[in-house]
């Protein structure tokens, strides 16, 4: 007992110098500009503060959005991607769990008969047959971390649970995100079918004087048949807009975890949605603001700390267990020399296994730099789409201006065409070239100004939309209970 005693504490110093093999874990430094370019070296944009946390959408000032994009939880894939981040916390608690000593208790009670023509029964044997047992006994076992292998799998599931809740993020962005722009694009189909109804008016009237003209023996039928071809030719589209426009109400529909069959959004003729003024805040806080970057973190993290359990598994572990309980025919369990007890440590060291452990070294390594390399892809991404964002509001806010500009000019021109044409002082073919025109200049500013709302919706998205990494938990935060804590 007193050598025992001497095995078990120095077992116990040991367990309490644990040598941690995972490498010293520092995520990667990139140099990073102080602020963005915008679209040319020589635009610099000039650094604010970053979004404000909390729901960004309601910066539109827009009900009907807002009504939307709080629905947004009941989305299935935001479901499904909660119960992963539950599911990841589990995996992260059963890993922890390791860490601390296993105890349980039995108890059982049987009838035992033997045969009389049992091997070994001497065949005039007075003993019984037929004995009970009862029995009663706890067990405990422990196995003694000294290589912080149990550790380092525990810190690994804590570190994917992490990327988990980023996860949980990023997805829940993006929904908010499509949703955003998927409403975007419903009114936007609401402004162009106000469009084309108001071109088949001024189509119409067209046709109208060149039917008159005809039936006056002034005008010829190639001007009807030209002005029947484009009041058709835009029918077809308010029909096409039409079917654009349900395909859009069940996509919001789905996002926001409910059926399309039954679901409205009345069309509205001008839709209430300002532009708000977005701060892209510095490039170097980027990082901190993307959950996206933080997963791809997390994994390496993750993927740093398996490299330590690779590692111990060169080096022998040790276990200690021990049993008591009590044992009797009958149910006298309390009585001391019914005791049964066993206590002991054990040791395994692997010698040979073909280069399995060595191959697992290589592959935990190997994982790691994939994860880095990862990391750093979902970097330049995210610098990308800041920078794409930045860019396209910009010239497509130039492109508005312009295409406002043409749209007048088109009109004034069209007005005048019709004027002369009614008046005999100009062909019909001059007519037709300024519709045209002035239809196509109305649509271009149409879609412009729809790309414009949601090239503004994708830069808050590509800038976090307010998330902070600061709202990740921490890796003790993760696990879902204290394992030692009474329930």
């Amino acid at each position: 007992m007193i050598n025992f005693g001497r095995v078990a504490a120095a077992l116990s110093v040991a367990a309490l110098s644990c040598c941690d093999l995972a490498p010293a874990y520092h995520p990667p430094v990139y140099v990073i500009p102080d602020s963005y370019q915008g679209e040319s070296p020589w635009e610099i944009a000039h650094p604010q503060d970053s979004i404000p946390p909390g729901p960004w959408w309601t910066s539109y000032g827009n009900e009907t959005l807002n009504d939307l994009e709080s629905k947004i939880p009941d989305n299935p894939n935001l479901m499904v991607e909660e119960e992963n981040f539950v599911q990841a916390r589990q995996l992260a608690a059963e890993a922890a769990s390791g860490l601390y000593p296993q105890l349980g208790v039995n108890g059982q009670a049987s009838q035992n008969r033997q045969s009389p023509t049992r091997l070994f029964r001497p065949p005039n044997s007075t003993a019984p047959m037929v004995e009970p047992s009862v029995q009663m006994d706890a067990q405990a076992s422990w196995e003694i971390d000294i290589w912080d292998r149990i550790r380092n799998q525990a810190t690994s599931r804590e570190r994917l649970a992490q990327a988990e809740a980023a996860n949980l993020a990023s997805v829940k962005l993006s929904l908010q995100a499509e949703l955003a722009n998927a409403y975007i694009t419903l009114r936007g189909l609401d402004q162009q079918a106000l469009l084309y109804q108001q071109t088949l008016g001024f189509y119409q009237a067209a046709l109208k004087i060149t039917r008159q003209r005809l039936a006056d023996k002034i005008g010829n039928e190639l001007d009807v048949a030209r002005a029947e071809a484009q009041y058709g030719g835009i029918l077809a589209l308010v029909y096409d807009t039409s079917a654009q426009r349900a395909l859009a109400l069940h996509a919001i529909a789905v996002l926001i975890g409910v059926s399309p069959n039954g679901f409205t959004l009345p069309p509205q003729q001008k839709t209430s949605l300002q532009l708000p003024t977005i701060p892209t805040g510095l490039p170097s806080t980027l990082l901190q603001r993307r959950p996206d970057v933080a997963v791809a973190e997390r994994y390496m993290a993750s993927a740093n700390a398996l490299i330590g359990v690779a590692r111990a598994a060169f080096y022998p572990n040790i276990s200690l267990g021990g049993l008591f309980g009590t044992q009797d025919s009958g149910f006298n369990l309390l009585s001391l020399p019914n005791a049964v007890w066993s206590i002991g440590s054990g040791i395994g060291l692997p010698l040979f296994e073909g280069g399995l452990r060595r191959a697992e070294l290589a592959f935990a390594d190997s994982s790691y730099r994939q994860t880095r390399d990862q990391y750093r892809s979902v970097v330049l991404s995210a610098f990308q789409q800041v920078e794409d964002q930045l860019a396209l509001n910009k010239f497509l806010a130039k492109e508005s201006t312009e295409d406002k500009f043409v749209f007048n000019a088109s009109s004034r021109a069209q007005n005048l065409a019709l004027k002369l044409y009614t008046a005999g002082a100009a062909n019909y073919i001059d007519v037709v070239v300024a519709q045209t025109t002035l239809f196509q200049a109305a649509t271009s500013q149409l879609n412009t100004d729809i790309r414009v709302q949601q090239a503004s919706i994708n830069l808050i998205r590509a800038l976090g939309g307010g998330w902070n990494v600061k709202e990740l938990p921490t890796e003790k935060e993760v696990l879902p209970f204290d394992p030692i804590a009474l329930p």
